[in-house]
């Protein structure tokens, strides 16, 4: 990729021919400015007093917020044990409390752990366990991207005032330093509360299901990988209730923590290529790329833009889908955008 910048640029064809200005008609370079012929201040559309609000997603409907993902592992959880509840006896294995196991039952389903200690024995249940298991994995991705996220991003702040705690940096600084590394910080806390998570699970596996430390480990590294062999499970009431919560927990922990292992990789990988952009010399076949107004002169937000793309920031179809709202929104084809052509245009879409 690096051998081939000295002979032709990066990007051709920035933007259509289509999107290109008329330069009989509009200045060399396109400035947003103040005109005297613009309407008074109470006549343009203004946003004063409302506060701003992030756009909502095309896919709002499959990702739920953090509220819907837990009344939908509520009701997972409820009716699961429910129905488990009620065709115990058509469950082989070892039991202890019929509530408990029901429970226990439906975690280790959801979590694909499966030990083997509880199995159905009946056609029925097996069909409801196969249905269960596969609405179970469904709520966990769901979890993974919501409620892990969530707890994590909440405890940035904490982790940043704690690094730098020797340091005077106020509150913007920190800001700063939480959105250049946030991915970084992300991954130590995941991390951390993998670490811990193993270590509470082995010191309970070890003082209440009796097992020594070797066998232990070896059990909660089966369990929060979702291996499960079979040959290690919870036996006892209390190591099932303990199970419970620490199974959904540990397994969704480490399915952050590996998605966060990638991230950290695939930020490195920006980061290199962004470093590259900005420290290899510009040819003149790159500023012909990116005189988007064919003026033979690159103006900042020119270079800008043809930089953005080089990074992966922006592509093409993004230029072009800018430059043609910039296009309806200059009524009057001057090149550049007044508080009339605002006006005008919402006219014009409101006739419409």
């Amino acid at each position: 990729m690096a051998s081939n910048g000295a002979k032709q640029p990066l990007l051709s064809g920035l933007v259509d021919s289509t999107l290109q200005t008329n330069n009989t008609h509009a200045p060399n370079r396109r400035r947003f400015r103040r005109v005297r012929s613009a309407p008074v201040t109470e006549f343009v559309p203004s946003d004063a007093g409302r506060s701003l609000s992030h756009p909502e997603s095309i896919y709002g409907k499959f990702c739920p917020s953090l509220i819907q993902v837990a009344a939908f592992l509520a009701v997972y959880m409820c009716v699961g044990t429910l129905c488990f509840y009620l065709v115990r006896d058509d469950i082989e294995g070892t039991k202890t409390n019929p509530i408990i196991d029901a429970v226990y039952f439906v975690v280790v389903t959801m979590t694909t752990v499966g030990y083997g200690d509880l199995v159905p024995n009946t056609a029925f249940v097996k069909m409801l366990a196969s249905v269960f298991v596969f609405l179970g994995m469904a709520i966990v991705g769901l979890i993974l991207s919501k409620a892990a996220d969530y707890l994590v991003e909440k405890q940035e702040i904490l982790l940043i005032r704690a690094l730098k705690k020797y340091h005077k940096k106020g509150p913007s600084q920190i800001m700063k330093d939480i959105e250049s590394n946030r991915v970084r910080y992300k991954f130590l806390l995941t991390l951390a509360i993998m670490l811990l998570l193993m270590v509470v699970g082995t010191i309970f596996i070890s003082s209440v299901e009796g097992l020594d430390l070797m066998n232990a480990i070896y059990f909660v590294c089966s369990t929060v990988t979702t291996l499960g062999y079979g040959d290690k499970s919870f036996s006892t009431r209390g190591g099932r209730a303990f199970a419970i919560f620490w199974i959904l927990i540990s397994t969704v922990g480490l399915g952050q923590f590996f998605f966060n292992v990638a991230e950290m990789f695939t930020e490195s990988r920006q980061r290199a290529l962004v470093n590259w952009v900005l420290t290899r010399k510009m040819t003149n076949l790159d500023l012909e790329a990116a005189d988007i107004d064919n003026d033979g002169v690159v103006g900042a937000a020119e270079f800008v833009i043809y930089k953005l793309k080089e990074m992966g920031k922006i592509t093409e179809e993004d230029i072009s889908l800018v430059m043609e709202e910039f296009e309806d929104l200059d009524v009057d084809q001057s090149g550049t955008l007044s508080a009339s052509d605002l006006v005008l245009a919402q006219t014009t879409q409101t006739k419409r």
